[in-house]
């Protein structure tokens, strides 16, 4: 893809590095227009508060309520769920019918720590892979040595184990493990949401900030669990919004999910 966000079209060898591998990886991914607005949106998003209140929203609902501000109801954000490549991209992957499932957004200070081994893969009990969950990891500064790498364990997709079965080793290195640090601004990591990652504390002398916003999909064909209280509310701003484009008719639509159920 060149910078004014031209589609790739994917070859048989990169879909099939994707299920063996559980992860592609697009330096430059995302125009550069919209990634100054992007990284606009994510200050305000967290010097403001507003990243805290919806945290709030999903840690204390009765308290808290539906956060005033969505990720999706930023403007450069909400074109990030619908970008037509990305869109287009994964239709490549798992098909045209799926459904956004939520975005997080944040800028992690130097110095930040890092987060322990893990996936994102919202089925449960862990027993049924049948569908496939998306993420897209948006790095909007890109990805060097100085700002904390990812690390991620090709082929661990495949594994039928919880998202925390490997959280005991921290960011450890392990064996097999590869590692992402090497990426142009506006890059994007595609993961196997099942796949496990980690993500390296930023070293000693960081001297910038890391930008990265995230979002996910999944295939239709079964109910997916969400994972915010107020994902109704969610789905009807994307539909409010049109940020399907006009093209993605699942994209925002509830009868792909489970009822919400708060987790211990």
């Amino acid at each position: 893809m060149d910078n004014h966000g031209t589609t790739i079209a994917l070859d048989t060898a990169q879909v099939t590095r994707f299920f063996e591998l559980g992860y592609l990886v697009f330096p430059a991914f995302l125009p550069s227009d919209l990634v100054a607005r992007l990284e606009t949106e994510v200050d305000r998003w967290v010097d403001t508060g507003l990243r805290d209140r919806s945290i709030a929203a999903c840690l204390d609902p009765e308290s808290a309520g539906t956060p005033a501000v969505l990720e999706i109801e930023l403007a450069a954000h909400g074109e990030l769920v619908g970008h037509p490549p990305l869109l287009s991209t994964i239709s490549r992957l798992i098909g045209p019918d799926f459904v956004f499932h939520h975005m997080h957004s944040n800028r992690q200070a130097p110095g930040s720590a890092g987060k322990e081994w893990h996936h994102d893969y919202e089925q449960g009990p862990h027993a049924d892979r049948s569908k496939v969950m998306v993420h897209a990891l948006h790095y909007l500064g890109g990805l060097d040595p100085t700002v904390g790498a990812l690390a991620v364990l090709p082929g661990s997709h495949r594994e039928l184990a919880g998202k925390r079965a490997r959280a005991h080793l921290g960011t450890a290195e392990l064996p097999g493990e590869a590692v992402i640090d090497d990426l142009p601004p506006g890059s994007t990591v595609l993961l196997h949401s099942a796949l496990f990652h980690a993500r390296r504390p930023s070293p000693a002398g960081q001297r910038r900030e890391r930008y990265m916003v995230d979002s996910s999909y999944c295939q239709c064909g079964v109910s997916w669990p969400p994972v915010k209280p107020y994902w109704r509310h969610l789905l009807a701003r994307g539909r409010a919004l049109g940020l399907d484009g006009g093209r993605w008719p699942e994209l925002f639509a509830e009868r792909h999910f489970t009822e919400y159920v708060r987790p211990n």
